[in-house]
């Protein structure tokens, strides 16, 4: 068959935010699908949103109830979302309820109902909530095939008649394995909810979906005053066309580190900072975010730890005025510290802020906050999540600088307690040591992808401009990395030695 002889499925919006990447465009048009779950996941206000973005005079929608809420009741609840339309009611949307014919006559006159009013009305959409009941009915009397051949006529009427339709029920996952409902339909879509310590965590899966490429796996959504949101694990990045590697390196604001990292942060890297609290990782973030601004680059910070505004004042006193790239739309702060934060949520918010300004700059301050802002059943998916965020925004040139607590043994140089050093190009590492009975900060470049840097192990010194760097490289004494050096005593002929060698002789 050539490709010109196929049919075109077109697929409709369902509404909610996110789920459409999670399909792979969309529901198919004309497709019998399901949307199953426990009780209280959000089926039903799925559904609705995917009435009220589709309903028209013109191809209105039909919602059988069968039991369970009365539809008034139901409607009482559903009115409260951003999603539903008063007006499209009664016009677009008609509510019709099957609870008397499902518990009082067989399947044949629930059939014929449906058909009544569809042969009537000419919906582009039908709804069916909750088929469960028909189900357990069923399954009480004649048995599972008579279920079947009624799943079978009402699939093959509604798709004849090009309806788009759902049924909607509560299930177990044991009953995906043999319910013969799930057999006939072309898509379905599972909700779950689950309590995790103090949290609530709810997921969805596209379990199946004829003639079209669904993302895999578990999705996170949440549950709001606009509905539901979906957050797709690859956060709607698939296909996103990948910029070329560049060779502009971008300033940090602080010349002598530019020249330790080779002339600046390689454009579209990922550069950590680590150190131990007080070290000036947030200081050194808003001086690279503050160059930024000064060059025309909008920016992002997400904080965790701390409220925007404060963040923004701290900067003033060392004399960045981040406050008039807020108010220019150059700069976006956001604040993510609400309960229950999934991993994909937080990045989804972050990912919005660089598309809506555009920006060039990210900081994210600090992955350790980030993590504890989680719930905690979220924590394991923490590293891969992340490294799908970095690796998406480095592809289209976005620069990432994230800051990382870690502690200072005085025996070792840590990297990183999280194991997450491999999501970055480029390591600075931030430590503490004890020289002349006082403590003092040092900095190292650990790694740059981009090309070669300094390994020299300069001091540094946070005045009111900032963070400043303090002389040359640290000579003169064994074991800096251990946070506890031993001054070199070198006598006259080693130090001749010493410095022989070092001119080559």
């Amino acid at each position: 068959m050539n490709r010109e002889d196929k049919v075109t499925i077109h697929t409709l919006p369902t509404g909610v935010p996110g789920l459409d990447d999670i399909l792979g465009g969309g529901v198919p048009e004309f497709s019998f699908n399901i949307v199953a779950g426990a009780p209280g996941c959000g089926k039903t206000t799925l559904a609705h949103q995917f009435l009220f973005a589709n309903a028209t005079p013109e191809r209105p929608a039909l919602y059988f109830t069968i039991l369970g809420e009365p539809a008034i009741k139901m409607l009482r609840y559903q009115q409260q979302y951003e999603f539903f339309e008063p007006t499209k009611v009664g016009t677009s949307v008609r509510f019709i309820n099957l609870g008397d014919i499902v518990m009082e006559q067989d399947l044949d006159a629930v059939l014929a109902a449906i058909v009544k009013e569809v042969e009537a009305t000419n919906p582009s959409i039908v709804i069916v909530d909750s088929f469960r009941t028909v189900s357990r009915k069923v399954m009480e009397g004649s048995g599972e095939h008579e279920l079947q051949a009624f799943v079978q006529r009402l699939a093959l009427h509604l798709t004849s008649w090009e309806v788009t339709s759902f049924l909607v029920g509560e299930y177990t996952e044991l009953e995906l394995r043999d319910n013969p409902v799930f057999t006939v339909a072309d898509g379905l879509i599972w909700l779950s909810q689950v309590a995790e310590r103090d949290s609530i965590i709810r997921k969805l899966q596209v379990i199946k979906l004829r003639g079209q490429a669904s993302v895999p796996g578990l999705h996170t959504f949440r549950i709001t005053h606009a509905g539901l949101q979906a957050f797709s694990r690859t956060l709607g990045l698939t296909g996103r066309k990948q910029k070329a590697p560049s060779m502009h390196r971008l300033s940090i604001g602080i010349p002598k580190l530019d020249e330790m990292l080779g002339g600046g942060i390689p454009e579209g890297d990922s550069l950590l900072v680590a150190g131990p609290s007080g070290t000036g990782k947030s200081v050194l973030a808003t001086q690279f975010i503050a160059e930024g601004q000064k060059n025309g680059e909008p920016g992002i910070i997400a904080v965790f730890e701390e409220r925007p505004d404060y963040y923004v004042g701290r900067a003033d006193a060392f004399g960045l005025d981040l406050e008039a790239g807020r108010k220019s739309g150059m700069l976006k702060v956001i604040y993510l510290r609400p309960l229950d934060l999934s991993v994909d949520e937080a990045m989804q918010e972050i990912l919005d802020a660089v598309q809506k300004i555009g920006a060039k700059r990210l900081v994210i301050d600090s992955l350790t906050g980030f993590e504890m802002a989680l719930a905690p059943g979220f924590r394991t998916d923490f590293r891969e999540s992340l490294y799908r965020m970095i690796a998406a925004l480095t592809g289209i040139g976005v620069t990432v600088l994230s800051t990382v607590e870690i502690e200072d043994s005085f025996t070792a140089l840590a990297f990183s307690n999280y194991s997450i050093s491999f999501l970055t190009d480029d390591l600075i590492r931030l430590r503490y040591v004890e020289i002349d009975g006082e403590l003092r900060k040092v900095m190292v470049v650990i790694k740059m992808r981009g090309g070669n840097h300094s390994k020299a192990i300069r001091e540094y010194e946070i005045t009111s401009a900032g963070m400043v760097l303090v002389g040359s490289q640290l000579t003169g004494y064994r074991g800096l990395t251990t946070g506890v050096p031993e001054l070199l005593d070198l006598s006259a002929t080693d130090k001749e030695s010493a410095d022989g060698r070092k001119n080559g002789k």
